[in-house]
């Protein structure tokens, strides 16, 4: 034992002297003490001691704490003949029915009509899979794994930023017949969700049950949203106000990763100092570490008395200053929204709600309390700070109808976008739907340049956002041949943002749409460090390859 103690200090200390004179790059120096046997790699060689019995599977693990692009090779993936055999063995696994690749489905996985990057035809998947519980995802993924074939987890399809596209030929699993409510612990405040549940369904079940009436999920994220999606961007939603983001409102979630193996990230407990956070490290992964398969969210009371405010603003300065008043001066708000001249413009042209407003820059409120009286005290001060920043009208929704009426057009409000875009710019328009946030305190000014730079280009563009947290959603229409206009245009966006103090998603998340934005935020060493994450925890990158940063050195996307 003294030997081997000797061999292996001096073997380390070689190793850091290696590294200290040769730069430590990964090709380089490697040790790991690996089932009781250290190995020492130097160049393409190894050295290993001979005291201990040798292991049949030795893991070399790079010195570095981060993982630069340049030090991988290229992922090697399964050929077309293992994909045949891959999904041979699916289909004994969870029967034919659940396996597809009809014209229809595979299209459908491909394009959602609102991400501006696109799939390439080479790109697309090939199979469909759609498992039905957490033990059918481990065993697929196992086989996945066997055969070096990469995967896109899908289920709700409403990502905006290619999440859910293929970059590799190979399979989509979709996990939306995972859709059950397991369990609602009402006096807890929480319900443990299967991955393909959505918020409305959880909300719409919640409603109908007596006892379950007054809660529900803060996060109100896009209409179609699920769960595990949720959990993959971080979603938010008008709620985020109040109720925060997706990681606020998650306890635990059930993951498969990329060989197949099942953890669970937390128990129950709301609070917890066991261990590492693995629930926010999952949260915002965007399915790349590894496979939503159940989540426990929290739930929300429903607040007992609550009102609509609609405040307009001569310009869009005006309203989010008033919003940075109002958070300051610590009131309450369920959900502050700002909807500029634009979307206002398109509001009224739906014909939907039934009063008419002026074409100027509108901020909703939601307003809420333990009673009538509570609720009339918060208004008075939010009308207040409201005309102290020139607000032109100030009015509430009279009724419970009413109020629902006002928010349900703000939450339908892309579709009366397009409405209008397809009928007043071009039949053929396109919409780029991006976003971003920034402190509340650099709202007003990002803004106001945003809109500034965006007017000197010839593509129509509207704002809407939850400006309670910061987060802006800015549209840009194009028609067909003004792509690279948009993309510039957008880019524009994202380095008035950074030079804000932003980020370049609020709640969308990166996908390969923002992979150079993220960059651009971070940093190298950031970026770096991510790969370093995704390669520990799916060394074949086989999980939703190329997304959030690249994988490959050969990708050659350039962004």
């Amino acid at each position: 034992m003294k030997t081997f103690g000797r061999l292996a200090r001096s073997s380390a200390r070689f190793a850091r002297l290696y590294s200290t004179n040769r730069g430590a790059k990964n090709s380089g120096v490697r040790l790991s003490l690996v089932s009781g046997s250290l190995v020492v790699g130097v160049g393409l060689g190894l050295v290993t001691s001979n005291y201990l019995l040798p292991s049949s599977e030795k893991q070399i693990f790079p010195l570095k704490s981060t993982t630069p692009l340049a030090s991988l090779d290229p992922p090697k993936y399964g050929s077309s003949e293992d994909l045949k055999l891959c999904i041979n063995e699916i289909i004994r696994v969870i029967g034919a029915d659940n396996v597809r690749n009809s014209e229809a489905e595979l299209e459908h996985h491909a394009d959602n009509g609102f991400n501006p990057t696109k799939a390439l035809p080479h790109q697309k998947p090939e199979w469909i899979v759609y498992p039905t519980s957490t033990e059918e995802v481990s065993a697929v993924m196992k086989i996945i794994n066997r055969y070096n074939i990469p995967v896109v987890p899908f289920s709700g399809g409403t990502a905006l930023e290619g999440h859910t596209y293929s970059t590799r030929p190979g399979i989509v699993l979709n996990t939306s017949k995972l859709n059950k409510i397991l369990d609602v612990h009402h006096r807890d405040l929480d319900a443990v969700l299967q991955a393909g549940v959505g918020w409305q369904q959880l909300n719409e079940h919640l409603a109908s049950v007596p006892e379950y009436q007054n809660l529900m999920l803060g996060c109100d994220c896009g209409p179609g949203a699920h769960v595990c999606g949720m959990v993959n961007t971080n979603a938010s939603g008008i709620g985020a106000t109040r109720y925060g983001s997706m990681v606020a409102n998650v306890i635990s979630i059930t993951v498969v990763l990329a060989d197949g193996t099942i953890i669970k990230t937390k128990k129950r407990p709301r609070k917890s100092s066991a261990g590492y956070n693995l629930t926010g490290l999952f949260v915002g992964s965007e399915g790349t570490l590894g496979i939503v398969t159940e989540v426990t969210v929290k739930l929300q009371v429903k607040p007992p008395f609550e009102t609509v405010a609609v405040v307009q603003f001569p310009t869009i300065k005006n309203s989010a200053d008033t919003v940075v008043e109002l958070f300051q001066k610590g009131i309450q708000l369920n959900a502050v929204e700002l909807l500029d001249s634009g979307i206002m413009k398109c509001i009224n042209y739906s014909n939907l709600v039934s009063k008419q407003y002026d074409n100027v820059p509108t901020l909703f409120f939601k307003i809420a309390g333990l009673n009538e009286t509570v609720v009339q005290e918060y208004i008075k001060e939010v009308e207040r700070i409201s005309h102290k920043n020139h607000c032109s009208k100030f009015e509430f929704a009279r009724s419970e109808e009413e109020s629902a009426e006002l928010f349900s057009t703000r939450k339908n409000s892309l579709y009366l976008m397009l409405d209008y875009a397809y009928n007043e710019i071009d039949e053929n328009a396109k919409m780029w739907i991006t976003d971003f946030a920034v402190p509340l305190s650099k709202l007003a000014a990002t803004l106001e340049e945003i809109d500034k730079v965006a007017s000197t280009y010839p593509l129509p563009h509207m704002a809407l956002g939850h400006v309670g947290d910061g987060n802006i959603h800015y549209d840009v229409f194009y028609k067909p041949g003004e792509y690279e206009i948009a993309k510039k245009l957008v880019a524009e966006m994202n380095r008035i943002t950074l030079k804000n103090e932003g980020t370049c998603s609020g709640e969308h998340g990166i996908g390969t749409g923002k992979r150079k934005f993220l960059e651009d935020e971070l940093g190298v060493d950031a970026i770096d460090l991510m790969r370093k994450l995704k390669v520990a925890l799916d060394p074949k990158r086989l999980l939703n390859p190329d997304k959030i940063f690249k994988i490959d050195p050969l990708d050659p996307s350039g962004e």
